[in-house]
């Protein structure tokens, strides 16, 4: 115990001088801790912004920090999990592929990439920053395969996705998906994908796909696409409804008389539109408001099949509801652009009682494949502005090895009056991407005689490109995905659960437009 004496204290005191060398020495290194701090926190900025040209925050005027928030945050606010914050835009693109000039004439910069050049990397969960890969059956399309993590991994300079022949979750086949979803997204753009399809031109059978979707909807998690998927629509109209049909049941004629054949002429099962236009005040929906149709548009840049003339093709489509009476989206110029004829052309199918889609395959070669030679795939668009009068500016165009393939105008999928429905939209939502190696009869029916396993997709590199202000990440203020996502983890983190309802004794939002209204 130490007994307090003022006097002793005082002559204590004394002996010890204010400013002694151990009293310049502390000060000195609290003085350093300052500087450095301000240096941090004030100085660097300053001299990003005065030497280099924008803020950390302004994507292309920085490619050496990991994402695009502070510490290199991604699209949903998590930090990478690996080493090194790897970059947005990979430190291996090179400086010729830095910026590109657009379908349109406009010069687009690089505000995504990754090269695939680090061999090793997995993609199990919590391993890397912008991918994840799935570990379940992806039931929706009855494929054959599980997929696993661990059928993909880099190697040899590229992203190997490898679908083999062998028992796995009681299926015969095992390959892999990896997502983007809810890490990185985009919206509005130009994405690339160069890439090495499976097996050989002469036998049917691999369905690989690359791919984007809305990021409210996570693929393969049945829950969060119920009526969702693939919905891009901002009218509170019947085509908001189950079955694009009125509430009682009895109309418009074209939803129940225009459609598939094998389903009596019915034009849609959709649900209807779960986060529409119509929404009742108070009820669940991601925002900005309950007036905002919110959906999950799917755009494919690839979809790669063989052609019975024994070389390689690609579908490249958009999926898309509410549908157009007998699925006929206006398939003829101007609305419709299809480049060269002798090569590409429209795809038979265009729609069923789950959507409609326009869709157009080009033929490719018999060379790019098994790794001895690749193709570039990609689309170019343009979402337009919020609202009906100006989502008539969205555009897609797709391409194959630099050359455009295909263009569909916002006004090719505009108000159908036999449906009674409003324009749909070229795609307003946060875009994730998928990569996957499928097989199933869905797609294309496998020539079992003739294809060999396994079957790997090798993709080189995936690259997105902005042109103006980038327009990255999952939950932007006009179509936000976080707070909703948050709130309904288990549907996002389920697969098992197919429909939303299904989710936590969670109910079906109201509809202006049903029975009993808002009542």
């Amino acid at each position: 115990m130490h007994d307090f004496d003022p006097e002793i204290e005082k002559a204590l005191d004394k002996q010890i001088p204010l400013w002694s060398t151990r009293g310049w020495f502390d000060a000195g290194f609290l003085a350093v801790i300052i500087i450095v701090i301000v240096g941090l926190f004030a100085g660097w900025p300053i001299w990003n912004y005065a030497i280099r040209g924008g803020f950390p925050n302004d994507i292309g005027a920085r490619q050496d920090i990991g994402g695009w928030g502070p510490g290199g945050i991604n699209g949903s606010g998590q930090a990478p999990s690996i080493p090194g914050l790897p970059l947005l835009v990979d430190k291996d693109t090179p400086d010729s592929a830095r910026s590109r000039v657009g379908f349109d004439g406009e010069t687009y910069n690089l505000v995504f990439s990754d090269e695939f050049n680090t061999d090793g990397r997995t993609f199990w969960p919590g391993d890397d920053p912008f991918w994840e890969a799935v570990d379940l059956h992806y039931w929706g399309t009855t494929d054959y395969e599980w997929y696993d993590p661990d059928a993909a991994i880099t190697k040899n300079g590229n992203l190997e996705i490898t679908l083999s022949q062998e028992p796995w979750h009681n299926l015969n086949f095992r390959s892999a998906m990896l997502q983007s979803w809810n890490k990185f997204c985009f919206t509005g753009g130009y994405i690339e994908v160069r890439a090495s399809m499976p097996g050989t031109p002469d036998a049917m059978g691999f369905w690989p796909g690359a791919w984007t979707m809305g990021n409210l909807a996570r693929a393969g998690y049945g829950a969060t696409n119920h009526g969702v998927w693939p919905y891009t629509y901002n009218s509170c109209d019947v085509g908001t409804m189950p079955n694009q049909t009125w509430a009682n049941g009895t109309g418009p004629a074209a939803a129940l008389h225009s459609g598939d054949r094998d389903y009596g002429g019915i034009l849609s099962y959709a649900p209807g539109q779960r986060l529409s236009a119509c929404t009742c005040p108070g009820e669940d929906h991601p925002g900005p408001n309950v007036n905002v149709g919110r959906g999950a548009p799917e755009i494919d840049i690839t979809e790669s099949q063989i052609d019975w003339r024994g070389t390689g093709s690609t579908s490249q489509s958009i999926q898309f509801l509410p549908s157009d009476a007998g699925y006929a989206w206006k398939n003829s110029t101007p609305d419709t652009v299809i480049f060269n004829d002798n090569i590409t052309f429209q795809n038979i199918w265009m729609g069923s009682v789950n959507q409609e889609s326009a869709s157009v395959i080009t033929l490719t070669d018999d060379t790019s494949f098994d790794g001895a030679g690749y193709l570039s795939f990609a689309f170019e668009y343009d979402p337009g502005s919020n609202g009906e009068f100006f989502s008539l500016l969205g555009r897609i165009t797709w391409a194959v090895n630099n050359a455009p393939s295909w263009e569909i105008h916002a006004s090719a999928i505009g108000p159908n009056a036999d449906t009674q429905i409003g324009q749909r939209l070229i795609s307003e939502e946060p875009m994730s991407i998928i990569l996957n190696l499928g097989i199933s009869n869905s797609f294309q029916t496998p020539q079992w005689d003739k294809i060999r396993f396994p079957g790997i997709l090798r993709i080189d590199y995936v690259r997105v490109y902005q042109k103006g202000d980038p327009q990255v990440g999952c939950d932007p203020p006009s179509h936000p995905t976080s707070d909703y996502i948050n709130r309904h983890l288990e549907a996002y983190m389920n697969p098992n659960l197919t429909m939303w309802t299904e989710t936590n004794n969670l109910t079906w939002p109201k509809n202006s437009l049903s029975e009993g209204g808002c009542a």
